[in-house]
């Protein structure tokens, strides 16, 4: 005799088909730790449902490869590459994002590089959308990629020599002084940057300073360019408290 419960079976309570569960078990992982073993050096599962795997910087084009390749992988969408410095000395780590439009899948790659070794085979022969990406993680962070066919700043003016934005040892004030950042500012002719067309609309003359070389002489500063130790012992109390 069927009861009730036996014609309306409660829905099943298992974490795996909990609304918001999280997959402990990603296929594309296991998939690459089977063809990369000890290439694979960590995986973890990030921000509740992210899952993160680190592998060895001098592989890192070969897996990448691999995973837009692979008939069971297809990441083939390249959503972004970016870096972080957690400071201290640690390894700067260089982040890839992919998505497989076909599997609907998320995977986050990641690299460890040594402060002292911040090189890394480009990607931009993998998918296209590197390049300006790859341009702006070595114009903030300072990180070199081999091959890139354009390996120059994308945020910071080409003349800008104070070093790496983002790294957490670049002085919250730059390493140049107010008055030598504005000096040098003022002393590039914006034509060498832009086309003309950029300085000149309808019923206006073009928009170029006038820099008085005499006066930006006068009023150049004995020290120009500060260390990185005399850039920390120049900043007050608060920028401290704000670094802090």
């Amino acid at each position: 005799m069927m009861t009730p419960s036996d014609e309306h079976p409660l829905p099943s309570t298992s974490s795996s088909e909990e609304p918001g569960a999280v997959e402990e078990v990603h296929p594309s992982v296991d998939a690459l730790e089977r063809r990369f073993g000890d290439v694979v050096l960590r995986h973890q599962i990030q921000a509740g449902d992210e899952h993160v795997v680190y592998v060895e910087p001098g592989r890192s084009l070969e897996v990448l490869e691999w995973l837009r390749d692979d008939a069971g992988q297809r990441f083939d969408l390249l959503v972004d590459v970016t870096a972080v410095d957690y400071g201290g000395g640690r390894p700067i780590e260089v982040v890839y994002q992919l998505w497989s439009i076909p599997n609907r899948r998320a995977l986050r790659v990641k690299c460890e590089l040594p402060l002292s070794e911040l090189e890394i085979d480009s990607v931009v022969p993998l998918w296209d959308a590197a390049n300006w990406l790859e341009r702006e993680v070595y114009d903030m962070f300072g990180v070199h990629f081999r091959g890139h066919p354009d390996p120059r700043r994308i945020l910071m003016p080409e003349f800008y020599q104070e070093g790496h934005p983002l790294r957490k040892d670049f002085p919250l004030r730059g390493r140049f002084s107010r008055a030598e950042q504005t000096r040098r500012a003022l002393s590039q002719n914006p034509e060498d940057y832009y086309p003309p067309t950029e300085f000149v609309g309808p019923g206006r003359d073009p928009q170029v300073p006038q820099v008085d070389p005499d006066r930006l002489e006068e009023d150049r500063p004995e020290r120009e360019l500060l260390s990185p130790d005399e850039a920390e012992g120049a900043h007050g109390p608060d920028d401290q408290a704000e670094r802090e």
